[in-house]
């Protein structure tokens, strides 16, 4: 019997509409308590001191990197195996995305990485893709390197403090993974979360910046600048007027408009508060059970999902068939999709993107990345999945498999 299965359903139980329902009695929607609350939720489960909300990933990395002073003629280092915001955030600050290849597990090549750095490199965004970390160990040393250092050459306020390449993470997939027991969110000077629909947590449309700076900063100083920069460089937010802090504002310098309202706020609050204990607990049962059945058949590649040293957030089930073609894998979709079951594939990698390939990017130079990718099928994984499902699911997959290669 066919059954419709959906590809990444947001989980909306009670806790979710009672928050949401109270931001909207309360009277207040825009940006204020439910943003710091979520805020501070953030802080507890990353560790981090400090947390900045945003509307979106990409406004939190395009604020990032004008707080960081990046402009015309920098580079910024990313990998080509990522979703398009990653180098459009960099081209919104007028600098040159510099693509590197990844490795077999999806993350940045930190041998080509090193490679990349030139006296105009002044970030670095590694990408977390579907849950799992990057190397940040490796990547966290290199940046340190003597040789490294010489070639940075720092022009903005930011860039003479850190004095270094600094480094952002793109986590956007990768809340709640772990790298080396430290949590996703800590492990780099700066980490962008997602909190986009189909995220592990989302706030229908948002994500959060942790700030994990040196001592040479004052995240404290650092969190207010940025808060003031999702608003317009204003000194005072609508909810502060509201509280007596009277009518008259100043624009500071020239921020953004990227602040994160209540009403978005209360919906990720409501599920960071289980993220734990529930909803990671149930992405992972549903993992498990793919690997389980994928685990019997040779012509499967698993994702990578723990080692000792990583352990995933499961915001993907990024599945590989092995020995297939690009077409064939598209030909696979298509039948999987006629028994009822969306699927994704992540991602298309940047070079074949019509905005890159107009400025002259190739995909022929990033080998690994189009190998991924053309093999690549993104299967549902979501804390509503039963284990029915998950098995129907699975008997698909293999269905379509068998009928697109004739076996």
């Amino acid at each position: 019997m066919k059954i419709n299965i959906p590809f990444s359903p947001p989980f909306v139980d009670d806790d979710v509409i009672f928050e949401v329902v109270n931001s909207l009695n309360s009277g207040w929607i825009t940006t204020g308590p439910k943003v710091k609350q979520l805020e501070e939720e953030i802080c507890k489960l990353t560790t981090v001191q400090k947390a900045v909300c945003v509307n979106s990933w990409t406004s939190g990395a395009i604020l990032v990197l004008k707080w960081f002073g990046v402009k015309e003629g920098d580079e910024v280092i990313l990998p080509a195996y990522t979703y398009s915001a990653t180098a459009l955030a960099v081209l919104h600050c007028g600098a040159i995305p510099i693509m590197v290849d990844v490795d077999e597990d999806f993350t940045i090549n930190t041998a080509l990485l090193e490679k990349a750095i030139t006296s105009k490199t002044k970030v670095i965004i590694p990408v977390d893709i579907a849950g799992w970390p990057c190397d940040y160990n490796k990547i966290n040393r290199i940046v340190e390197e003597e040789n490294i250092k010489k070639l940075f050459l720092p022009e903005s306020d930011k860039q003479k403090q850190l004095n270094r390449i600094l480094i952002v993470s793109d986590a956007a997939h990768s809340i709640g993974a772990v790298y080396n027991k430290i949590p996703s969110g800590k492990l780099t000077d700066i980490t962008i979360f997602s909190f986009h629909a189909v995220k592990n947590i989302t706030t229908a449309e948002g994500g959060a910046i942790c700030i994990n700076l040196p001592k040479s900063f004052d995240i404290e100083d650092e969190y207010k600048l940025m808060k003031l920069y999702t608003l317009n460089g204003q000194n005072k937010d609508a909810f502060t007027k509201t509280q007596g802090g009277g009518w008259k504002y100043d624009i500071l310098f020239a921020g953004l408009k990227v602040n994160l309202p209540d009403l978005c706020a209360a919906v990720g609050l409501a599920q960071i508060k289980k993220y734990n204990i529930n909803l990671l607990t149930e992405r992972k049962r549903v993992a498990l059970r793919y690997q389980s059945y994928f685990n019997n058949f040779s012509f499967f590649q698993l994702p990578p999902m723990e080692d000792e040293n990583r352990q995933s957030c499961y915001h993907l089930f990024a599945l590989r068939i092995k020995n297939i073609s690009e077409v064939q894998r598209d030909a696979i979709i298509e039948e999987i999709t006629e028994l009822g079951v969306s699927v994704n594939v992540h991602f298309i990698p940047l070079p074949m993107l019509t905005a890159f390939k107009n400025l002259s990017y190739d995909i022929d130079k990033f080998p690994i990345a189009y190998d991924n990718y053309s093999r690549e099928i993104s299967l549902p994984i979501y804390p509503q999945l039963t284990n029915e499902q998950v098995d129907y699911i699975c008997e698909v997959v293999i269905t379509s498999y068998k009928k697109v290669i004739h076996l």
